[in-house]
This record gives C-alpha cells, structure tokens and sequence, in this order.
C-alpha cells in the first residue's frame, strides 16, 4: 500500500503543464522537425506522446507505462498505418518511464534487440536530463531502422501528424 501511496504523490506532483518545463515549445518544434526529416526518408511513421502522469484510477489499478503505451499505441492508431510500420515512443514523465512500440511488418524486420539498444541509448539522456536529445536520438535510430526496411516512396502519404503529443 505504501508503494501505491508513493507512485500516487509522485503523479499527483506531475501536473500536466510540466511537460513545458521538460519540453519548452521551441523542443517540441525540433522533435516534429526531426520526425518529419526521418519521414521524408522512408515510408514509415514515427509517433512521440509524452504523457505527464496517470490518473487516479490507472495508479490504484497498477497499470505500467508499458500498458499504458499499449493503449496510446491504439487510441493514436499507430497500428494502422498501410505498412504495419508505425512505431511510437511513449514517455511517462511521472515515473521518467517510456516505451517504444512497433507495429508488426516493423519489428518483424527489427526486433526486440533493435529496440532495446536504442531504448538503452535514450535512457542514457534522460538520465542526463537531456530530454529533447534522447528523443531526437530515438526518432533517428527508429527512422534508421525503417529506412532499411521500408524505403521512402514517390507516393508517400504522412499517415500520422508529426507534432508530438501531450496528454
């Protein structure tokens, strides 16, 4: 129960308007701008939501970042891209924890090895409290994986908007 206690004050203490103090406006226009650039070289999708806390219920019912990404994954629909080659990097500012989730055709071809290196990476620049690097790092390490698989199209239609996600 102390456990539950603790992990409640901590999202309590995360307020949505937070997520400016880790990613000022100016942080969020290069994260789109990167994601677009990575975009532009092949035919996936990469999707960033940064979430600042849980609610109430989530946080008594135990759901980890990892269910909770789960559901942002199909509530954004990054599943639904023509390709199944949409990948999301979802970060949980309360807990400073995150995900990164790729559709299948994706992580068929890359694979739970690809995206543990580069989770290791990013993980190393949130430690640093390098928020807008680790992302950066990450939206080009998963377009390098996508570019190998899925070359850029002539035709090329952006799926998913660019512009990272609060909520």
């Amino acid at each position: 129960m102390i456990k539950v206690l603790q992990r409640l004050f901590k999202h309590l203490l995360h307020v949505p308007i937070m997520v400016r103090r880790y990613f000022p406006a100016a942080s969020m226009q290069r994260i789109a701008a990167a994601i677009a650039s990575s975009e532009h070289m092949h035919s996936g999708e990469i999707c960033f939501v940064v979430e600042s806390n849980l609610d109430i219920f989530d946080i008594l019912r135990k759901k980890t970042a990892k269910q909770r990404a789960l559901e942002v994954f199909s509530q954004y629909q990054v599943w639904d891209t023509a390709h199944n080659n949409g990948v999301l990097i979802y970060l949980l500012l309360a807990e400073h924890d995150f995900e990164i989730l790729a559709d299948r055709g994706i992580d068929q071809h890359s694979g739970a090895d690809q995206w543990a290196r580069i989770s290791r990476q990013m993980e190393a620049c949130f430690k640093r409290g390098e928020f807008e690097a680790g992302v950066v790092y990450g939206v080009a390490e998963i377009g390098a994986q996508l570019l190998q698989h899925y070359p850029a199209q002539a035709s090329k239609i952006n799926e998913l908007n660019n512009a990272p996600i609060i909520i």
